[in-house]
């Protein structure tokens, strides 16, 4: 698979990024209290540019990656969720994809990331070759914590990354779902 394919929920379009995404994600990944917990530091637009286009690679090489969040009603940017291999360093994550996810600060506490992630995993399962989905998390981040366990992830380990407590998670793919992009993960 070369490019996202669309997903979409009852209130949410989940589709692959575009080049005139640009704006919205300099937007996101520049807010503060967006980063708070995702390395602390805001994203400068050259920073942003790279992540859509490792965006694009990820879908070309692993077939899988990260998908814009969008609302079905009106269109909005509310954020990108999806799967991706950061090479971080940390064991716990080594030939096993990552879930992240990170919205603006209008779509929190609504759900959305729950409801995006869910159809994410949903697809995982019956796409990607892979025993389990990891994630990493502040372990000061409640709201993300939160929904890592609404989805199904437990607690693997406790570490640190660049110095900073991070928690891993781990969950199982589901049975139900069959990996048919055998080669995704290597």
């Amino acid at each position: 698979m070369s490019t996202a394919p669309t997903l979409e929920t009852s209130r949410l379009i989940l589709r692959p990024h575009r080049i005139q995404d640009y704006a919205a994600c300099r937007t996101l990944w520049a807010d503060p209290d967006v980063v708070r917990h995702i390395g602390g530091v805001p994203l400068d637009s050259q920073a942003v540019w790279f992540r859509i286009l490792r965006y694009a690679g990820m879908w070309s090489l692993l077939g899988y990656g990260m998908w814009v969040i969008e609302a079905r009603d009106s269109g909005a940017f509310l954020g990108e969720a999806g799967l991706l291999s950061a090479q971080r360093g940390l064991p716990e994550l080594d030939g096993v994809p990552e879930a992240g996810w990170v919205l603006g600060p209008q779509a929190w506490g609504r759900g959305i990331a729950t409801e995006a992630m869910q159809a994410i995993l949903d697809w995982s399962d019956a796409h990607v070759a892979a025993a389990s989905t990891r994630c990493i998390i502040d372990p000061d981040n409640a709201a993300s914590i939160k929904v890592a366990e609404k989805l199904g992830f437990a607690v693997l380990t406790d570490t640190e990354l660049a110095g900073k407590p991070t928690r891993v998670f781990d969950r199982p793919r589901a049975t139900t779902g069959r990996a048919t992009n055998l080669g995704a993960i290597g």
